[in-house]
């Protein structure tokens, strides 16, 4: 059994950084929740383990505590690779610092590099977002009056022409202009208030595998990888299925113009834990993987695809903005996407917290 933590340490407890605390001979004796997620251990099964019997090839790890000890001060060990007896591997920053609080003597406090350069990448994806949706909200509305003018003006021209070789041209203008008020009208679409509502992510699911099911040909196989234990999340329901509609048609896409052999794409379901998402810390969030074994995003294509207006494709009409889309629904939930591709294996992966600020609006609205 673990040894009992002192009232002192509680507040460990809930710390988003990864803690443990070591006696004098380098047992440990706590592991905090994030920690216990940082290296898939059970804080139960390293109670009273050496460092050296919970981490592979420890030795810088060592090398630091005795730095810290014997200079009594907190000293960093800059992102380094360090292993569990599991084979589990993370890239992280460790704090050593002496303490003498009972029986410990040593707190180690992680970073998980890998998090970080997350955390960093989404924030940059957010402004980007932001700026990209705002400048295409100003243009649509900028565009659509003209536009409107300009096709009011093609059908008055067209009853005064006598030929109807000559009402051909005009019904070229009428129809491009409709083709691009459709683009507008896209534009604009993601600044419809979401409607939150309890949401059942697997019934988003089946319904984007229906319709694509019903669109694709028989040679594409669509399979099912659910975790049927995840809770509902509050959201919007349609934006949702949009969001992931469009990023899975634009894998059966890849999978068609390339005949990929055996085409299959795959949805998803995980619980994830301890995330931090838009500057806060989630216990649990639903993790959704939308993976396909076609050819890949080249990748200089691979961090311009959520930019609007940018496709390598002639999909939605030409526009690009099926995976634009995409990321505005899925920020709107205050979740993030991210994408990892190569030939043959693109995952596109969702998280989406359970608690989210969607529940705060819901519950106004009630």
């Amino acid at each position: 059994m673990p040894q009992k933590i002192p009232a002192c340490f509680t507040g460990l407890e809930h710390l988003a950084t990864s803690v443990i605390l070591l006696n004098a001979s380098r047992q440990v004796i706590y592991m905090n929740p994030s920690a216990e997620a940082l290296f898939e251990l059970s804080a139960t099964q390293t109670a009273n383990n050496h460092l050296s019997e919970v981490f592979l090839s420890c030795e810088l790890l060592d090398s630091a505590i005795d730095h810290a000890t014997k200079n009594n001060s907190p000293f960093r060990e800059h992102e380094f690779v360090i292993t569990t007896v599991r084979q589990q591997s993370s890239t992280i920053t460790c704090t050593v610092t002496p303490m003498d609080m009972h029986e410990a003597k040593v707190l180690l406090e992680f970073q998980e590099m890998d998090q970080q350069l997350r955390i960093a990448k989404e924030e940059r994806m957010l402004i980007q977002q932001q700026a990209n949706s705002e400048l295409l909200r100003n243009l649509a509305h900028e565009i659509r009056n003209p536009l409107g003018g300009l096709r009011g003006a093609a059908q008055l021209l067209e009853h005064e022409l006598p030929s109807q070789g000559l009402r051909e041209y005009t019904q070229v203008i009428i129809k491009e202009a409709d083709r691009l008020q459709s683009l507008m009208d896209r534009l604009l679409v993601p600044h419809r208030v979401p409607q939150y509502e309890a949401t059942n992510i697997h019934e988003v699911l089946e319904r984007v595998r229906s319709l694509l099911l019903a669109e694709s040909p028989n040679n594409i196989k669509m399979q099912r990888d659910y975790d049927t234990s995840l809770p509902d999340l509050i959201g919007d329901r349609e934006k949702l299925i949009q969001a992931v509609l469009n990023i899975a048609r634009n894998a059966v896409q890849a999978l068609l113009s390339s005949n990929t052999p055996d085409a299959k794409v795959t949805l998803r379901t995980r619980a994830e834990r301890q995330v931090t998402l838009s500057r806060k810390r989630y216990r649990v969030a639903i993790k959704l993987e939308i993976i396909d074994n076609g050819p890949g995003i080249p990748s200089n294509m691979l961090d311009k695809i959520f930019y609007p207006l940018v496709t390598g494709r002639e999909d939605e009409g030409g526009a690009g903005l099926g995976l634009a889309l995409a990321q505005t629904f899925i920020t709107q939930h205050h979740g993030m996407i991210d994408c990892k591709s190569e030939p043959g294996n693109t995952c596109f992966t969702i998280l989406l917290p359970i608690e989210s600020m969607a529940i705060k609006h819901a519950i106004i609205k009630q």
